[in-house]
């Protein structure tokens, strides 16, 4: 009969007390007179169907009575049903879409085959623990290591599209055929490149983009076999790759083969190449950086000149995402736990002072015959309609925010660049809501209605219980905590980030419009070619009305590094390759430092006159005179720099080059007019700087026509202000700053609601015995201290609580703190202040009215 019993409780409540008696009586008399255990199995047999039949629309009749009455029930509520969504709804959106970024981000596997077995591979010299390979190394590796079933490298580029409308300037990568088959991901449309088409001298061949297909070619089916010009040189389309392959990021719009001929293997020290691997199985990532540690030792020693210092170092494909990054979703995801538990801390509160104030209609249904289960079912109804209609308002909510939250993705990861509310995340979002309906919604308030049966009219005009009084007094000391943290949290990052933008970038950002002109190999080669360009478009541009200076650079700062040349001598004395003994390049027109306000504090700057046939010059930076000449005089002194001895000529002042939160190398700027023929083609003079008075970009049309006519094939691309692009170096922390402060905000908020539900509840409840106070002489003021002495003991208690955590989340954001110290005592006062004044303000409506009960009232109607 005990298997019976469990039958039975799956019917509703009310039902068992009508019939189960009877149905038990039942049941066993039929037990009794089965025979043998076909006709048990039989009897067992007809009970299960029978529960089947039966129980499933009695549920579904009690729960439609359930959502009739909860509908009446909320209708008459409606400042507690609108509170209850709105708290929901904020708590469970907040965390869907930071829960988005998270699992997009770090979780959610990459589009590619087997990801988890994809690896980089990166040289590792002194001081560095990633750096790119150079193709010598990268060919002993293919032919040495033996934990990896493929290897294959890329190189990103970008080239000039023309012939297809007005030039457009695409970014691109070059790659060996080996990658896509170890990435595994066929094209859409066409084929992937084969060993031939690597082959140096071979007909050139591309891969378009998903992307680039429908943007640029208008989603033509007859691409592919079609001939297209990049960078004047014509190649074949093979391929189209599908919509989710964005290797190595989601910026590139074409791929083509990776030549490798006899002149690429002949320098070790020319490191370009970005190298990936698929390990085999049962491999271990150790195993294969070990391995790949002993190649390098061995190469060391077969090269001991190139390779000096030289290691090795393999991490998987997913785990290449900077720590800030990492450092920036981790807190944010805290931040919005902290939200949904002051939310659902909130629910539950109300819940709880709800279900007490209702104690009397539970009492009368129950004496009308409504037991236990049903009242907490009503309860757990009421509950689970609040949270989801808070839930699908929250997904609302997270799919609105969602855009904003996309500057948390890192560009270098090859997955979109943009959240989706999609059924992983949609999921989580269900679960929250669970978790905010159920579990601390429904809870609270069937543990308030459980003794309402038995004792509610008997209560009904006392205050609640002991254990009650508690729980909401330590809901409510949950929710300071969590404020006091996220206050103290959101003013470490305010601190972090003005310290950030406080620092020098090293030039001035105002007033100065840049964009980019990429001149293409072959056609430009020659330096006298790309010198007749600069020259004609400069000598326009600084003609326009409004234009103070221009100049042509490399790189701009903040934009790219600028690429690391080892120092090889100082003044004739070799210098070991180390990162300590390296340095960004750059090469510049004249005016480069006047247009960006970058002070010349010795010698002088890049001039015209730095010609092929005069003396190779450099003007360096001054951290790079501290390193290498302190304290002395450094002009006239030499030293080897990407392929020559280079005189200094002049001293200019630091640039962060890298960034603001970045260590930067120290700076070398060479003349334009020294490069090469046919040589460093990634370092060519490139992006123009444009010093004006007034609107800069107002002189956009104008440089574009002047370009036009300087090289119609010339397109121009990245036009924005300096000020944008130093803005966009802490735009992801701008971004997660606005969300923790708007976390911080809700939290101080609905922890001042909290105390203030609290105690108006508890002086409500008290109100009687405030009147028998008040008649035996008790005056107002002691009244009012007694419940802001109950206010100022939970805020003190949530802010010792709260201080102890924000100081926790201080020291496991440390990173990010740009040199704020995790206890700074600006930070904890502002917060510990701001946490007394929101106990305060919510303390004080209540010690008023407390202070306010007429004891002649209150006496009569007791």
């Amino acid at each position: 009969m005990r298997w019976y019993e469990w039958l039975l409780r799956l019917y509703p409540a009310g039902f068992r007390a009508d019939y189960g008696d009877g149905m038990r009586e039942v049941f066993a008399a039929r037990r009794r007179e089965a025979r043998g255990p076909v006709a048990v199995a039989a009897l067992w047999l007809e009970a299960l169907v029978d529960v089947a039949r039966h129980a499933v629309p009695l549920h579904v009749d009690v729960l439609r009575q359930d959502l009739r009455y909860t509908k009446r029930s909320l209708a008459r509520s409606p400042g507690f049903t609108a509170t209850v969504i709105v708290v929901s709804a904020l708590g469970i959106g907040m965390n869907t879409a930071v829960f988005s970024v998270i699992d997009h981000v770090l979780v959610r596997p990459l589009p590619f085959a087997d990801p988890d077995a994809l690896v980089r591979v990166w040289e590792a010299p002194r001081g560095y623990t990633r750096l790119e390979a150079s193709p010598p190394n990268y060919r002993d590796w293919a032919e040495r290591a033996e934990s990896f079933e493929r290897i294959a490298a890329y190189n990103v580029r970008s080239a000039n599209l023309v012939g297809r409308g007005d030039p457009v300037r695409l970014q691109g990568a070059a790659v060996t055929a080996d990658l896509l088959p170890l990435l595994g991901v066929q094209p859409a449309r066409g084929r992937w490149f084969t060993p031939e088409d690597d082959a140096p001298g071979a007909p050139g061949t591309v891969l378009l983009s998903h992307g680039a297909w429908q943007q640029v070619f208008g989603g033509d089916a007859g691409v592919v076999g079609a001939t297209i010009r990049l960078d004047g040189l014509p190649y074949v389309v093979i391929g189209v790759m599908p919509p989710e392959f964005r290797f190595p990021d989601r910026r590139v719009a074409f791929w083509t083969p990776l030549r490798l001929g006899p002149a690429d293997f002949e320098d070790r020290n020319n490191n370009y190449l970005e190298v990936i691997a698929r390990l085999k199985p049962g491999v271990s990532l150790d195993r294969a950086r070990t391995e790949m540690r002993g190649i390098m030792a061995r190469l060391e020693a077969e090269h001991p000149v190139e390779n000096e210092g030289v290691s090795a170092n393999v991490f998987r494909l997913r785990d290449e995402i900077p720590r800030n990054a990492r450092l920036l979703l981790f807190a944010l995801l805290g931040a919005s736990l902290g939200v949904l538990l002051i939310a659902c801390t909130n629910v539950a509160s109300l819940q709880l002072a709800r279900s007490l104030a209702r104690r009397r209609e539970f009492a009368t249904r129950g004496a009308l015959g409504a037991g236990r289960e049903r009242i907490a079912r009503q309860l757990l109804t009421e509950s689970v309609v609040l949270a989801t209609v808070g839930g699908a308002v929250g997904v609302l909510l997270a799919g609105a925010t969602l855009p904003l939250l996309a500057r948390l993705v890192p560009a270098s990861l090859p997955i979109a660049g943009t959240p989706s509310l999609d059924p992983r995340v949609l999921g989580f979002a269900l679960a929250a809501t669970a978790l905010t309906g159920i579990g601390f919604g429904a809870l609270p308030a069937v543990r308030a209605g459980r003794g309402a049966i038995a004792a509610g009219l008997r209560d009904a005009a006392r205050g609640s219980t002991g254990h009650r009084r508690r729980t909401r007094r330590a809901l409510v000391v949950i929710e300071v905590t969590a404020s006091v943290a996220l206050l103290i949290a959101s003013g470490l990052l305010i601190r972090a980030l003005g310290e950030v933008r406080s620092q020098d970038p090293g030039f001035r950002a105002e007033g100065v419009l840049t964009l980019r002109t990429w001149l293409p190999w072959p056609r430009y080669a020659a330096t006298a070619d790309r010198t007749a360009f600069y020259r004609r478009v400069l000598d326009e541009v600084r003609a326009l009305p409004g234009v103070v200076s221009a100049a042509y650079s490399s790189f701009l700062p903040m934009v790219m590094g600028g690429g690391i040349w080892p120092v090889e001598e100082v003044d004739g004395q070799p210098r070991e390759r180390s990162a300590g003994e390296t340095a960004s390049l750059r090469f510049v027109t004249a005016e480069w430092f006047e247009t960006l306000g970058i002070p010349v504090l010795a010698g002088r700057p890049i001039s015209e006159s730095d010609t092929r046939d005069r003396p190779a010059v450099a003007v360096v930076s001054q951290s790079f005179v501290d390193r290498y000449w302190p304290g002395e005089d450094p002009i006239g002194r030499t030293f080897h720099f990407a392929f020559f001895d280079r005189r200094v000529v002049g001293v200019v002042g630091d640039v962060r080059v890298r960034g603001l939160e970045r260590t930067s190398e120290p700076q070398v700027y060479l003349p334009h007019q020294q490069v090469p023929d046919s040589a460093l083609m990634f370092y060519p003079p490139k992006d123009l700087a444009v010093r004006a008075e007034g609107d800069p970009l107002a002189l956009v049309p104008a440089i574009r026509e002047i370009v036009r006519r300087a090289d119609p094939a010339q397109p121009v691309s990245n036009v924005a202000l300096l000020e944008d692009i130093v803005a966009e170096n802490t735009a992801p922390r701008v971004v997660q700053l606005r969300l923790v402060a708007a976390f911080a905000a809700l939290a101080f908020l609905l922890a001042a609601v909290g105390i203030h539900g609290l105690l108006s509840f508890t002086a409500t409840q008290r109100t009687r015995e405030f009147g028998v106070r008040r008649a035996l002489g008790a005056r107002r003021r002691t009244l009012s201290a007694l419940v802001l002495r109950d206010g100022a003991g939970l805020g003190l208690a949530g802010v010792a609580l709260g201080a102890l955590l924000g100081y926790a989340a201080g020291r496991a954001m440390q990173a990010l703190l740009f040199g704020i110290p995790p206890a700074d005592p600006v930070t904890f006062t502002v917060a510990i202040g701001l946490a007394l004044l929101m106990t305060l303000l919510g303390s004080l409506p209540p010690a008023l009215r407390a202070a306010a009960v007429d004891p002649n009232t209150v006496v009569r109607d007791g």
